[in-house]
């Protein structure tokens, strides 16, 4: 027991002193994507279905949050992850670092209800392609570093008709606060289960988007959450 503590400890004192990758700044969603003035549509419900098409832009925030996450994992793996003592500690951090899984689990949900879903570069070609339902996917993650144990999830899709107006908006968030990861008075065994609630933050955050997708597609739009009117008609 007191090797245990003692290991802990040392891991605790190394870890500090190393980098790990902290979470981007984040801008508004729509940063980049539109040159054009966005209006409202008229329609007041979501188009989905086997016979509609989607097609999908990621956002600034998404791409960035990808490379972000990516950086974590590899970090974990063979950066500050050489410090961990204990393996089960240096795999809890690569497990829940997932690069894709806001974008695959989104894609997934995404499949369920419309026909065909294609993600594309940019807006440019997803405009030349002409599906019936356009959607910006907006992700950002924060995960533990040496000075944070705070946890957050935030996952966004702004949903556009073929005109590329406004119709709604599906959304999961979730976060959590934990005590210090690397304090002295943990075991190996609670720092594995502090780690862990990086997925568990991620994953509850994307079980929230699919309930607000379900409550966006089966309701109408003026029921459900919408962007502020000054979000709209903002030019991006």
């Amino acid at each position: 027991m007191k090797l245990a503590f003692v290991s802990t400890l040392t891991m605790a004192v190394l870890i500090t002193g190393c980098s790990i990758p902290t979470a981007p700044s984040a801008v508004t969603p729509l940063e980049g994507i539109f040159t054009q003035p966005v209006g409202r549509s008229s329609a007041t419900r979501i188009p989905n279905g086997s016979d509609v098409t989607l097609g999908i832009v990621y956002s600034r925030n998404t791409q960035a949050n990808r490379a972000y996450l990516q950086d974590y994992q590899a970090n974990a793996g063979t950066g500050f992850g050489q410090s961990l003592l204990v393996q089960s500690i240096h795999d809890a951090y690569v497990a829940t670092s997932k690069p894709d899984l806001a974008v695959d689990w989104v894609k997934a949900s995404l499949q369920r209800q419309f026909g065909s879903v294609t993600v594309y570069p940019d807006m440019q070609s997803l405009q030349a392609a002409k599906p019936d339902v356009v959607a910006v996917v907006d992700s950002r993650s924060q995960l533990i570093t040496s000075r944070s144990s705070d946890i957050e999830a935030n996952v966004s899709v702004d949903f556009y008709d073929k005109n590329l107006s406004y119709i709604g908006t599906a959304k999961g968030y979730d976060a959590k606060a934990l005590s210090p990861v690397w304090a002295d008075f943990k075991r190996s065994e609670e720092i594995v289960a502090d780690i862990n609630e990086q997925q568990n933050v991620q994953v509850r955050a994307l079980q929230k988007f699919d309930q607000s997708l379900n409550n966006l597609l089966t309701r109408p739009t003026d029921k459900v959450s919408m962007l502020d009117d000054n979000k709209v008609q903002k030019l991006y």
